[in-house]
């Protein structure tokens, strides 16, 4: 059986175009639904991906543009080329449609050969778009840092699995980056070109992690759809990254168990399920066959998940990896922030060295960046570190840095943002409870003291 080619949508009101462009397409090996209203295009695009559509420009209800506009509200990722077609065009209405993303404009009456070519166009553009999308985010990556035994140990394991699509579970402390060792799996993977997805389970309330797994279809007040796209559908084709898998309640364990075991899943309140293929990464800092033990995890879950088993040693357990990772996060920051470079005397290595690092690389990371903030001078000794009043607040060691109270006032505020950042892992909406502030007021204080948000 000859496998389908890429698969296009067409939209039209009239059925013998529908039917005609479906027949042509279909010859060609393309896999084609059609559809005869921008509704029911959204709610097919809702649905399941489409590369291209053919989508007319005059329509019933929502007409062609309006339809054009809503498509390209869609992640990158998620979509199609679009070609629009009429038997009405005129120069105002392609130029209108070129604007709002249409690839190109054809006009009726179609010929087999102008739809072929100017589809095969539409096609190679999306997958270079996607293929240049994919390598600047392959460049924005961080690397894996270190040459100790347990990170040459690492790469070596994720080298002798890289061509497989086993499904993975990475085990490590809060911080010792299991979300970079999930990225280069994918990055190393057969997946490598298809999109990288990733859910933090811990940081969704239990109301929306369905929703936003899986997708809605919802009809609001006004009778209009609401559609929602879940991230296991947005994977479809690469990577699906489910971090802190532990924090998952028992309730959507059983959801993505389904999912995983039959590669198809139904949006809430959608009547159609959703067929999708996808590599699962989890990645957790709970030891699950305790949590299995004490009712807080499924065991088949865990069998489902833990087929190559990854973990991602402590910090403290690769210290030869410390100074590498010091002077790589200064460098990083000092271009972001268009500083000075600086650079760390041999004292400051050693207590660099030495300390346990109970945040582990993020915390070392978040360290360098105060320092990059809080600190004009090149040369960072070891008193700038303040490693042994990190924990109870750091900014009382600085006060003879500053010049103003104000200024002292703001490297205090600083500073304290920056620990419940690291605290909550960069989430600015778990930071902004934790400081009592709304979140919009702690996005303006950390813009007005130059913290970069992280998620």
């Amino acid at each position: 059986m000859q496998a389908r080619g890429p698969k296009v949508l067409v939209v039209d009101d009239e059925a013998a175009i529908r039917q005609s462009l479906r027949g042509v397409l279909v010859d060609e090996n393309y896999d084609v639904n059609a559809v005869d209203s921008g509704e029911a295009c959204l709610a097919e695009l809702a649905r399941q991906p489409y590369e291209a559509v053919l989508l007319d420009i005059w329509l019933k209800g929502m007409d062609g543009l309006a339809t054009l506009a809503r498509i390209q509200e869609l992640p990158a990722v998620d979509r199609p080329a679009v070609v629009m077609i009429s038997g009405h065009g005129n120069i105002e209405t392609a130029v209108r449609a070129t604007k709002l993303g249409a690839f190109d404009f054809v006009e009726k009456p179609l010929t087999i050969e102008k739809v072929s070519v100017v589809l095969k166009n539409a096609l190679k553009q999306r997958r270079m778009d996607l293929q240049l999308q994919h390598l600047r985010e392959d460049n924005a990556v961080p690397e894996l840092i270190g040459n100790s035994v347990p990170m040459k140990a690492l790469r070596q394991q994720m080298k002798l699995m890289a061509g497989t699509n086993g499904r993975v579970l990475i085990y490590g402390e809060s911080g010792t980056g299991k979300e970079l060792v999930a990225r280069a799996i994918h990055r190393a993977s057969q997946r490598a070109n298809g999109p990288f997805v990733e859910v933090n389970c811990a940081a969704l309330p239990e109301d929306l992690i369905e929703s936003e797994l899986f997708g809605h279809r919802r009809t609001r007040l006004d009778g209009a759809a609401d559609y929602k796209i879940g991230k296991m559908q947005k994977a479809h084709g690469g990577t699906f990254f489910l971090d802190e898998v532990g924090d998952m309640s028992l309730r959507t364990q059983s959801k993505v168990l389904r999912a995983l075991d039959e590669h198809r899943f139904e949006p809430v309140g959608a009547p159609q399920s959703v067929q999708v293929d996808c590599r699962v990464i989890a990645a957790t800092n709970k030891n699950l066959e305790m949590e299995i033990e004490r009712g807080n995890f499924r065991e088949d879950l865990f069998y489902r998940l833990n087929v190559i088993p990854f973990t991602v040693p402590p910090l403290r357990e690769r210290s030869e990896d410390i100074p590498l990772l010091a002077v790589h996060f200064l460098n990083e920051f000092t271009t972001a922030y268009g500083k000075k470079s600086k650079e760390l005397t041999s004292e400051a290595m050693d207590a660099l060295t030495r300390y346990s690092w109970p945040g582990n690389v993020r915390e070392l990371r978040n360290l360098m960046e105060r320092i990059v903030i809080l600190y004009p001078q090149r040369r960072i000794e070891a008193r700038h570190l303040s490693l042994d009043g990190a924990r109870r607040g750091g900014a009382s060691k600085i006060h003879d840095e500053f010049a103003s109270l104000h200024e002292v006032r703001e490297a205090a505020e600083r500073d304290y943002i920056l620990r419940k950042l690291e605290e909550t892992g960069g989430n600015v909406t778990r930071t902004s409870e934790l400081l009592g502030l709304e979140r919009s007021n702690l996005y303006r204080k950390m813009k007005a003291l130059g913290i970069a948000p992280k998620d």
